[in-house]
């Protein structure tokens, strides 16, 4: 495979992802198989480390599951990569990735993988949940003896039995919850965790089809999670909004013009303003008029100062 058609199959998975781009070094490299460069949105992978494309698809995965957590969980990105966040979406990538047969597990096609991974499962964790159940039986019978006697059950399990306080909690839970011990203790753990008996069903449903301890924590947070809000509905909240704002302010508007022509038919109605006592007087001041020279009458034409030093006057 080339770089294009890595990116061709990795869109195929998830098309609604931010653009990136695949870059084939042309190198072989012991330190590392491949990387994602956030800021740049690249995968780079060092092409020449693998003998087939299935692993140089594995490895492809990866990077595109780093992609995937960095643009859209952003604000859940932290400086460590490899977050449960992060394992999440790499697992359900592998997952869809084996359903449309653009990866093969390589853990089903290896045959010394099967071997192992059967023994495991069968001689040790299956096992180990069958006996920490037992365990969670014979610590609720301490339990009932600690009371009878007035002793702290805390004390007896941490003084006595060597036991943390969090491993004899998951023990007893799993025995009162009655969690299938094939899961082995992790997962019965996180099952026994579950308060709802449907919601633990459901989990021990996924766990046994293969899903990760990650992957249905992320189904049970997103479960709970609110709904987001559709596109529609917010907008008609805004609208509804809207209308009563405008509603409110229209009322303020026609009040206000209501009291304005009110004002200005009062003004117009005011009688109007009496006219001065005198010609001398203009708003309360005293203004004293000049005099005509005795036996004259008519206009009053004022001198200068030169025409009355002359005693002439100019009409």
């Amino acid at each position: 495979m080339n770089q294009d058609q890595v990116k061709e199959k990795l869109l195929e998975l998830d098309s609604e992802v931010e653009e990136f781009q695949v870059i084939f070094s042309g190198k072989a490299s012991r330190r590392w198989d491949g990387k994602y460069y956030p800021d740049t949105h690249e995968i780079v992978i060092n092409n020449k480390n693998f003998e087939d494309d299935n692993s140089l698809m594995y490895t492809a995965l990866h990077e595109f599951a780093h992609h995937i957590q960095f643009t859209r969980h952003a604000k859940e990105t932290t400086s460590r990569a490899h977050t449960n966040l992060f394992w999440s979406i790499f697992h359900k990538l592998l997952h869809e990735a084996t359903e449309k047969g653009t990866y093969t597990n390589i853990y089903d096609e290896d045959p010394r993988f099967r071997e192992v991974t059967e023994k495991i499962q069968e001689d040790f964790i299956q096992k180990n949940g069958e006996l920490m159940k037992a365990l969670g039986k014979m610590l609720v019978q301490a339990l009932d003896l600690c009371q009878q006697k007035h002793v702290i059950f805390e004390d007896y399990i941490e003084r006595e039995l060597g036991l943390t306080r969090s491993t004899a909690k998951s023990a007893m839970m799993m025995f009162a919850r009655d969690v299938d011990p094939s899961l082995g203790f992790d997962k019965m753990k996180m099952v026994a965790a579950i308060k709802e008996p449907k919601a633990r069903e459901e989990a021990t449903r996924a766990l046994k089809d293969g899903k990760t301890q990650n992957e249905v924590k992320e189904e049970i947070k997103a479960a709970k999670a609110k709904p987001p809000k559709s596109e529609y509905s917010s907008l008609k909240k805004t609208k509804k909004r809207l209308e009563k704002s405008i509603e409110e302010l229209t009322l303020k508007l026609e009040d206000v013009t209501s009291r304005i022509e009110t004002l200005e038919d009062t003004a117009d109605e005011s009688p109007p303003l009496p006219e001065p006592p005198c010609p001398g007087v203009v708003r309360g001041t005293q203004i004293r008029q000049p005099t005509l020279p005795p036996g004259e009458s008519g206009e009053y034409i004022e001198k200068t100062p030169y025409e009355r030093m002359r005693g002439r006057s100019h009409r």
